[in-house]
């Protein structure tokens, strides 16, 4: 109770300097409920500069422990958080987190090639398990996490924040509803320009490629905007740079068949900007542009309503929903079994490219 108690403390000072400066949570005049102790694993930029911000403006989770590498990185930290030293470690120790009941939650936000490895011990430890996307290379290495986390009786989600967006919750409404007769062909695209030369997204064993890394959206996409699972894939690769990509894929296409006879139609690259998940039925369409920006996600349907509701924090959204999964003990929205799926689609996809022909999912 005191570590609540200090915790709401703490939250009302942070949020008499985001008055000043004129930033507020996603839910600011909402009242905090129960508040879970979040650790993040790995403290790069996604952890540094949308995670740990998100989890100052979350109501039910907190940013509560650091697990890293870099010691140069835990003094900053912990002056920007006010992070006791008994809540940091590094990944040989981290172990010891099993005796901290300050932490409830462990957030993995490692390379994709390292996922595995560490979110099987923070299910071993005893606590919540929180995965960023993709969830592993290998649907096996899916399947062990799942395994870990119901042999140590905690829950387990998947990073998929665009599924706790309002308007991409709308297009997955629209998958049972149906409001312009039978879906045809789904076309979900994402990508940016890599100019880095020599990062992990580059690294075969650490998980890089663009399909891994941005090609998780537009599959995920198709899959819960047909709201069915694909039967098949064909799939192709291309570079235009392939001094750098000769290890990984720089662009990739793949083509999904579903047994209803709806078509999707994918690409994501790390060659060209692009955003776009768009859904051609019978009588009209409706479109998602962008539609897996950290801000702005916003669409139109073919009779003029437009997709537009707002959200200010898209991961504060996210751990929110999966924190009450936790203090309700209820389902979370992206289990890891939908992260599994993604993975076993991106292995076909990958073996389709490598053979040059369809690859069956059934």
């Amino acid at each position: 109770m005191s570590r609540l108690i200090n915790y709401r403390r703490d939250f009302i000072k942070q949020s008499g300097l985001l008055f000043a400066t004129g930033i507020l949570p996603y839910n600011y005049l909402k009242q905090r409920g129960r508040s879970l102790g979040v650790a993040l694993v790995g403290l790069g930029y996604y952890s540094g500069d949308l995670l740990a911000p998100a989890l100052q403006a979350t109501m039910h989770c907190h940013l509560a422990g650091i697990v890293t590498g870099s010691p140069d990185k835990i003094p900053v930290w912990q002056k920007k958080y006010g992070i006791p030293d008994r809540n940091v470690y590094n990944y040989e120790n981290m172990d010891q987190i099993a005796d901290n009941d300050a932490i409830d939650v462990i957030y993995i936000v490692l390379p994709t090639g390292l996922h595995a490895e560490y979110a099987i011990k923070a299910a071993a430890i005893g606590k919540h398990v929180w995965c960023e996307k993709p969830m592993a290379r290998t649907a096996v290495e899916c399947q062990a996490i799942i395994d870990a986390c119901r042999k140590n009786k905690v829950k387990l989600s998947i990073g998929y924040r665009m599924q706790h967006e309002p308007n991409t919750q709308t297009v997955i409404k629209y998958a049972k509803s149906k409001p312009y007769g039978k879906i045809l062909e789904i076309m979900a695209e994402a990508g940016y320009r890599e100019g880095r030369t020599d990062h992990w997204k580059q690294n075969k064993a650490l998980g890089g490629g663009a399909m891994y890394d941005m090609g998780v959206y537009p599959l995920n996409a198709i899959r819960y905007t047909s709201g069915e699972e694909p039967v098949a894939v064909t799939a192709r690769h291309e570079t235009t740079r392939p001094d750098i990509y000769h290890e990984v894929d720089e662009i990739t296409y793949f083509d999904l068949e579903f047994a209803s006879g709806v078509m999707g139609k994918g690409k994501t690259s790390f060659a060209e900007s692009m955003n776009h998940l768009k859904a051609t039925c019978e009588n009209g369409w409706y479109e998602l542009k962008p539609f897996q920006a950290y801000n702005g996600v916003k669409g139109i349907t073919s009779d003029g309503i437009k997709l537009n509701a707002s959200i200010d924090n898209q991961q504060a959204k996210q751990m929110d929903d999966d924190a009450l999964a936790i203090i309700n003990d209820t389902e979370v929205l992206v289990p890891g079994e939908d992260g599994k799926r993604d993975i076993a689609i991106v292995e076909a996809i990958y073996k389709s490219a490598a053979e040059g022909k369809r690859v069956d999912l059934t």
